[in-house]
């Protein structure tokens, strides 16, 4: 079932080639918006793109590394060439390495590992940030939602610590936009997903899963569709006076 909450409005989600990014452009498809999917995997991401054209919706596909700020300033000019003036902009994208199944201990992590982690989870939310921001302070209006992270605020084992530290990282950094851009009309809000079922999670051993649903109150993993609606809620006029929180989708987790 479709609704216009977000008619008329223009989003960019990174990341958006499958798992919870996918979600969240379909999602905002159906809710009325003009949609640009960006993901580094041009095949996913094309494939993603001209389903949801299929379907009858109004979308917009690039491939671009978030991590290099000229291929997200291309991707991003094209697209609004295409789309109109992007408003909403989702910092979905993000990588979390594993070494045989396992996130690698400090004591063996390779420092250009740690960079790339850094290169995209942080400095893509920047880079995409920066190409996309003066034209909403120009608009006077604005909705940015980062992907942050339950490790961003609490130690998850299952992931490394370049993962953790940039999932902080982007807590500090959507506060300060949500002080910084306010004053524009432009809000920043981060949201912190727990444990989602994604195809990343086949990963991960099934006894660690199952670990983690015994901790969550609700007794369950999450779906990529309610974090794509926790997403739609901070973007949507019913969160016009919500900035720099973080809403963690988590099912209770980091209540334990």
């Amino acid at each position: 079932m479709t609704h216009s909450r977000h008619a008329g409005r223009t989003v960019l989600v990174t990341g958006a080639g499958g798992g919870i990014g996918a979600a969240i452009a379909q999602l905002y498809c159906e809710e009325g918006a003009a949609v640009a999917l960006l993901d580094a995997d041009a095949v996913k991401v094309r494939q993603q793109a001209e389903a949801l054209r299929d379907a009858g919706f109004t979308v917009g596909w690039a491939q671009a590394d978030v991590a290099d700020y000229e291929a997200c300033a291309a991707a991003c000019e094209r697209l609004v060439r295409e789309l109109g003036a992007i408003d909403t902009l989702i910092n979905n994208a993000g990588i979390s390495p594993k070494h045989d199944g396992a996130p690698a201990p400090i004591w063996t992590m390779m420092p250009q590992e740690w960079q790339r982690v850094i290169d995209i989870n942080l400095n893509g939310s920047f880079n995409l940030v920066r190409v996309l921001a003066p034209g909403m302070v120009e608009r006077r209006f604005g909705r940015i939602v980062n992907m942050s992270s339950v490790a961003g605020s609490a130690f998850l084992p299952i992931v490394a610590a370049h993962y953790s530290a940039t999932k902080a990282a982007i807590i500090g950094f959507t506060r300060h936009l949500a002080g910084e851009l306010g004053p524009f009309g432009i809000t920043a809000n981060a949201l912190a997903p727990g444990r989602i079922e994604t195809p990343l999670l086949k990963t991960v051993p099934a006894q660690a899963n199952q670990a983690v649903v015994e901790e969550t109150p609700l007794r369950r993993l999450g779906t990529p569709l309610e974090v794509a609606r926790a997403a739609c809620f901070l973007t949507s006029a019913e969160s016009d006076f919500i900035t720099g929180q973080v809403v963690d989708v988590a099912g209770g987790w980091l209540m334990r």
